[in-house]
Order: structure tokens, then sequence, then C-alpha cells
């Protein structure tokens, strides 16, 4: 009778407590009374959401292009192209992560086999705290075939080859995961359906590990593309000098894909979450290439039928200087700037409304966009995206990309801030680079 009157008491007990916290077990609590706050990522500026006209304003209608009232949700966007400094880190810490697997075979410093707790890891990580010293004989022995094989030497250097700097990482393809054909059968407890897996072939979902794309992407930019780009010119300095040397640190970085693009994305992504599990901050959303109606809005400034980023109808300002880096009048490439022919340093000019350089001219940029002449009629007009990840083997028509801003070589019409052009997704070009965005909710939790 007493262990019944005790039984008793205790589910009173707890029923109080459970009445007097009715939501202790709803997901979302907010426990934190405080105000969230979201910290201006370094070097990017905050686009606030709005909305536009996408395409070419009434001043510049053709019967070729039409126009669409489009809305877009607020983002931060990289104030100037993703610079050779910033890029050639992304390079290094690919050239260091390959070099450490490579040692942690020989040297066990370089890698670590044990959590905090000695408990022994099914997967090693690698050690970056262990510092490599490139000249000593030993190492150099140990990571040999990272370096370009004796046969192929020039004058005899051992170099670092670069066509062995591949970067390897894993994405979630949600736009497969979303369809209903794709969909977890909970009677069943499997997933039906299939999907295209990372080669383009079809397989059948075993389980979310399915949705899971890997890319295993070169990293080093195409250096010869300043060759390559112009047949009859001499640009071999630049081919030799203009990514590797400091001389071109704040120069915009060229000769990179599509692929590569999104391959920094991810590497500075993942460096961000790091960051954040350090100072046990709650991940902001990922970097990566901004859709076209994004750089659109964040291109025009919040300036309605503005032909250039700068508001004007003209290339030229008051005082009759150009005001961007491009190909004026016939050809003279020096007339906007008299100290290169090619591209500048970025944010040389002055910044649109945004705060954002270079929008217009000294290199082009990658749009994360599928580029179709249908495209406007297609997208929707809410956060309005056309996304197509092309294989290997697909035709070259659907691994176009949408190529916005225009750049050093192009006349003014190129630089406009509603003209969309494209370049296939696997090819890099002299005259093409990118910048970087990311999503915000920065007014959307302010308060909660």
């Amino acid at each position: 009778m007493k262990k019944a009157i005790i039984y008793f008491g205790l589910a009173v007990g707890l029923l109080f407590n459970s009445c007097q916290n009715a939501d202790s077990y709803l997901p979302g609590r907010n426990d934190n009374k405080g105000q969230w706050f979201e910290p201006t990522p370094y070097g990017m500026a905050y686009i606030q959401r709005g909305s536009f006209n996408i395409g070419p304003s009434d001043e510049e209608i053709t019967e070729f292009t039409r126009t669409k009232t489009v809305s877009v949700e607020s983002f931060w966007m990289d104030d100037t192209e993703i610079t050779n400094n910033e890029y050639r880190q992304f390079v290094y810490w690919v050239r260091d992560s390959i070099a450490r697997k490579l040692l942690g075979e020989t040297f066990t410093d370089y890698i670590i086999t044990v959590d905090n707790n000695n408990v022994p890891l099914e997967n090693p990580v690698i050690n970056w705290q262990e510092r490599i010293d490139w000249r000593d004989p030993e190492i150099r022995m140990a990571i040999d075939e990272l370096y370009i094989p004796e046969y192929e030497r020039l004058a005899f250097n051992k170099e670092i080859d670069s066509r062995k700097l591949i970067y390897d990482y894993y994405w979630v393809d949600y736009k497969q995961a979303a369809k209903r054909s794709n969909s977890y059968n909970f009677e069943t407890r499997k997933y039906d359906g299939a999907v295209y897996n990372s080669e383009g072939e079809v397989k059948p979902i075993e389980n979310r590990g399915s949705f899971l794309m890997h890319e295993s992407v070169p990293v080093y930019p195409d250096t010869l593309c300043w060759i390559r780009d112009f047949a009859y010119t001499y640009n071999e300095p630049l081919t030799l000098k203009y990514f590797s040397h400091t001389a071109f640190d704040d120069y915009p970085v060229i000769g990179v894909t599509w692929k590569q693009a999104n391959a920094f994305c991810n590497w500075r992504t993942n460096l961000k979450v790091l960051s954040n599990k350090r100072s046990n901050d709650i991940p902001a959303h990922e970097f990566r290439l901004p859709t076209e109606t994004e750089w659109e809005m964040a291109a025009r400034g919040g300036l309605q039928n503005s032909i250039y980023p700068w508001g004007s109808y003209y290339t030229r300002n008051d005082m009759g200087c150009f005001v961007a880096n491009f190909k004026p009048l016939r050809g003279n490439y020096v007339a906007d700037s008299p100290s290169t022919t090619t591209t500048m340093k970025a944010g040389e000019f002055d910044p649109n409304p945004f705060g954002l350089y270079d929008m217009a001219g000294n290199v082009a940029e990658w749009t994360n966009t599928a580029f179709f002449e249908a495209g406007y009629e297609t997208i929707d007009d809410i956060n309005p995206e056309l996304e197509y990840d092309a294989k290997t083997d697909d035709p070259l028509v659907m691994k176009r990309k949408v190529v916005r801003g225009g750049s050093w070589k192009d006349m003014a019409y190129f630089i406009r801030n509603s003209t969309r052009t494209f370049e296939y997704q696997d090819t890099a070009k002299s005259f093409i680079g990118f910048r970087c965005v990311r999503s915000s909710f920065r007014n959307d939790l302010r308060h909660r």
C-alpha cells in the first residue's frame, strides 16, 4: 500500500511538472531570449531582399529579350571578385592536405588516429598542427609522387605537379531528394525511385547516401588560357606569372572553370563551419555561386532602369574618364587604365550603391544558373533559378552556364546590367572569374 502511494505521488509530481513546462520537449523552443545576431562576413556586402525587373530596361528593349518581375531574398555577396591571393590559399590547402596524407604513411605525426579519449578513429584525420619542412630530404622523399616526374622536369627543377592537386568533396542533391517519386516510404521503410549519380548513371535509391554526390576537381587554374584565348598575341608573361607572382595578388583570378569555382565555395564553407564549431556558434549558410537574378539585382544596386551598375547611361563620368575596365573606343585598351591592358586590381573603380566593385568589366563572372534562351519564360518569379548538373557525356548545349558582367576584353554592351552571355562549365577563360554569395536570414531572425 505504501509503495502504491509513493508511485501515485511521483506520477502526480511528474504530471504537475509537465504542466508547468508544457513546451519543454517542443523543437525550436527559445531558451535564449537574447537577440540573435548575424555578423557581417569579412569582405562581403549585404544585399537587401527586393523586387526588380530582370532583363533590359525600357530604354534598351529589343525584340529578342524579354523582361520579368522577380523577387529575391536577401544575401551577402563578395564586394570584389575572388583574387589570385584568395584562390591561391585554396590551392595551397589542397597541396598541403595531399602532402600530409602521403607523409602520414611514413610519419605518424602528420595524422591523428585517436580521439581526445584515446579511442581509435575509424578514419584517421590530418594533423594540421604539424609543420612541413619542404626542404627536408626525408620529407621530400616521402611525398615524391606529388612532384613532377623527373623526365618531365624543366632545367631539373623539382616542382609540385599541379595536375595532382585534386579536391574531393561531397554535396547533397536536394533537387532529386525532393521528388515525390524518390520519397521515403514509411510502410515499406525504404526509398522508392532512382537517382542519377555523379557519373550520370541511373541507380536505385538505397538510403539517404544515394543523394550524396561526389566531386573530384583539379583546382589549379589553367594559366595557358592567356595564350589559347588569343592565338596571335604574345601573352607568355601573363601565362608564367599572373597567378603565381605576388605582384598580381589583388588581381581577380581567371582560368578557373565553373566546377573549380564551386569547389572553392565548398572549401570556403568548410572553413567557416570549422570556425563556427570552435567558437560554439550557430552555423551560417554555405558559400556558393550567385544565381543569375541575384547577380543582376546586386549589380543594379537598388537603382531601377539603370543600364550600368553606377546608375548612368554612359561609360564616362563628368570629367570624361571611363568608369570601368572594358574595351573602349576601337580597341584602345589603355584608355580606361594607363597601367594595364588586361585585368586590373580588384576594386580600382568606385563601387555601386550596394558597395560592390567591378560588377561591370574587369572580369566576367560565373553564376550558378544554366543558360537557356527561354530562361526568363521558364523561371519562377520568387527566388528564380534554373539549375542543371551537366554530366561529362552531356551535349555541349546542356553545359552552358550564365556569365555576367562583361570583362576587360568586351565592348560596352557586354558590361550592361541586363546583358547575359554563357560559357561552357568545363572551360577556363582568361576573362572569366567569380565571386561568392551566402544566403542571409539577418532580418528574419533578428527579433526571435
